[in-house]
Parts: structure tokens; sequence; C-alpha cells
């Protein structure tokens, strides 16, 4: 029964408590009460606090964009995150793309120019989604666990302690307001000049401004007590920025790492790939040959070197060839599907006759294989002697 009765005491003082606070917030907001002022620098620190909240949402929330593209997928990592589960694995795009790319050069034939430079990017791909892999854990154990600690822990700590000192001052306000409609009501009844009755008014309105002025003292004390926890706990973001400010280095670092990583990839599929001809013939552009005229004033009689380090081979004595009636011995320099039943399928390092056709365009030549013939791209042989 007693403790009852204290839960009943303790919640009548709680609800007393919160009403005193909502009518001085409201006079406040109505301009009828006065408010007491935080300091300066209690004030700036409170404005350095909120700032670094809203910025640090902001940059985890776009970084986890950057290294997540797909919402679908950052929801469900933030779903097995609270059940504290781990996320299944997932293939990225850059590896998805690489195996497409496997699956494509397998089918179309290894030997092939085209399967064999597919094969040779889809296994780089798949190296660039290791190391965007990588780039992800290293960044969200580094960067983004940081910040994200700094929102759900230490800046919900000063949340709660501003709010407490919110109702602080709330209560020191609402007990200045007390204390001062006390002495305000003491001065009306000591000018009063009545009797008995009013001289008992006296004694009452003074014991109300004796205990309204104690209690102004114990408000003032808990309020001052709030205000040193809450400028503590603000001094410290200070801090909070230096050790962000590692964890961002630690950030450029990985991406540094991710892009060097991307770079040496792509440098050593450039290097594979130069032994393939610059232009590959497509099977819908049967009267183009896959490679530049032969009849043009930048072939020479040496390879030429484009900027992205590709190597063309076209000697010029096949452009002799083309002017006269003869037959030569010609050896292929790389594997050539043919586009369709007037072509001729060449094979890298094989020995085949050719020889020119009246109206034949000037980027082929008529090629024969035993029994077999049919047209060849120039760009793909070298003339022997």
């Amino acid at each position: 029964m007693n403790i009852m009765d204290f839960n009943v005491k303790k919640l009548a003082a709680d609800a007393g408590t919160f009403l005193s606070r909502a009518v001085q917030f409201t006079e406040e907001k109505l301009g009828q009460a006065e408010k007491t002022e935080l300091d300066a620098h209690l004030e700036n620190l409170l404005s350095k606090a909120e700032c670094t909240k809203i910025w640090t949402e902001k940059i985890m929330k776009q970084t986890e964009v950057l290294l997540q593209p797909n919402p679908n997928a950052r929801i469900e990592e933030f779903v097995y995150e609270k059940l504290d589960r781990k996320a299944p694995s997932r293939i990225n795009n850059p590896e998805l793309l690489g195996q497409y790319m496997i699956d494509a050069g397998t089918e179309f034939g290894p030997g092939t120019a085209y399967g064999n430079a597919l094969i040779k990017c889809g296994e780089t791909q798949k190296r660039i989604g290791t190391a965007d892999r990588e780039l992800i854990q290293t960044s969200a154990l580094n960067f983004l666990t940081p910040l994200r600690n700094f929102i759900e822990g230490d800046y919900k700590t000063i949340a709660k302690e501003r709010k407490l000192l919110q109702n602080k001052r709330l209560d020191l306000d609402a007990a200045k307001t007390r204390l001062k409609k006390a002495k305000a009501a003491e001065t009306r009844a000591s000018q009063l000049n009545s009797a008995r009755l009013e001289g008992d008014n006296i004694m009452i309105w003074a014991e109300e401004v004796t205990k309204s002025e104690q209690e102004l003292r114990i408000t003032q004390s808990e309020f001052d007590r709030q205000a040193e926890i809450t400028r503590l706990l603000l001094e410290g973001i200070s801090s909070t920025h230096a050790h962000h400010l590692r964890c961002l280095n630690d950030f450029v670092e990985a991406q540094m790492t991710y892009y060097a990583q991307c770079y040496q990839y792509m440098l050593d599929l450039q290097k594979q790939l130069g032994s393939f001809p610059s232009n590959y013939c497509n099977n819908n552009q049967t009267s183009v040959a896959p490679a530049p005229s032969a009849s043009s004033n930048v072939i020479g009689s040496s390879a030429l070197s484009s900027t992205s380090g590709l190597v063309i081979t076209s000697p010029s004595n096949l452009i002799d060839l083309k002017e006269c009636s003869g037959s030569r011995k010609a050896r292929v320099l790389y594997d050539y599907d043919a586009a369709n039943s007037s072509e001729l399928s060449l094979l890298a390092d094989e020995v085949i006759t050719v020889f020119s056709v009246v109206g034949m365009d000037s980027d082929w030549l008529m090629g024969e294989r035993g029994n077999q013939k049919g047209r060849v791209p120039i760009t793909y042989l070298e003339l022997l002697n």
C-alpha cells in the first residue's frame, strides 16, 4: 500500500512538473514570460554539434549511394544489419559483366580474335569487381562505421542531455515566474489597510515567497549542473572532427588504391589486346574490311601504332599486288572468322595464296587454301617473298 501511495505521489509530481513546463513554454512563445538565454559559448557549441550531425548524415548517406548504387541492395543490407545477421554475398556489376563477356567469348570460340578479346576483357572486369568489393568493405569499416557510430551513439547522448538542459531551463524560468508572482502578491497584500484577515494574507504570501526562493535556488543549481554536463559533451565535437578527418584520409587512401588497381588492370588489358587488329569485321557490314584501307596514305611498309597501343601491320607490297594479275603467298597475321560464304576464314600464322580480282574492293583480296576460296581482308595478311 505504501509503495502504491509513493507511485501515485510520484506520478502526480511528474504530471505537475510536465504541466508547469508546458505552461512556461507556451507563455514564452506568446511573449508573456521571460526566457533564460544560454551563454554564447554554449550556444555556439550547440550550433556546431547540430551542423556536424546534419552534414555527417548527408555525407554518410551519399557515400552509401556511391558504394552501392542499388537502393534495394542498400535496404536489404540495412535490414540484415538491424537483425544482426550477415548479408548474403552478391555478385556485383563488374563481375556480372565479366562473366557475360567470358561466356560470350567461350561461345564465339577462344581461338577467334573477338572471342579471345572478350575472355580477356571479362577476366579484367572480374578483377575490377573484386577490387570494387574490397573498396566497399574497407570504406564501410574505416569511414562509414565511425560516422554511423557518431550519429547513433555520441550525438544521441548529446541530444538527450540537450533535451534535459531544455527541461531544466523551463523549470528554472517557471520558478522565476512563480517567485515574481508571489512577490507581486505580497506587495499588494501589504498595501491593503484592512484588518487581521489581510494580515493573514501577508503571512501566507511571505511563506509563498520563501518557498519560491528556495525552489529557485534548487532549479538554478540543477540548471547550472546540466549546462556544465552538456558543455563538456559538446566540447568533444572537436575531437570528433579530428577522428573523422583520420577516417576521411583512410577513405581517400582506399579510393586511391582502388583506382590505381583499376588503371593497372586496364593497362595490362590494353597490352594484351595490342596483338589484335584495331578494327574487327562486323557481320552486318560484309562489304567493309575490318581494318583501314590498304590504299590509304597512312599505311606504310612497317607496323603502325595507334595512341591506344593497338598495332596494325599492313605491308605496302600488298598494294602492289592489287595492281598485278599474278598470285603470291601470304602469311595470316590474325585469326579471322568469315562473315558470310563469300569470305574465307583464317587462322593466325597459316600461309595461303592470294591474288587480286578486277572490281573487288581495295580493302580485300581473294584468298585460296587448297580447294577453299574466298575474300580475305588485306590488313590480316603479310606478303611473303
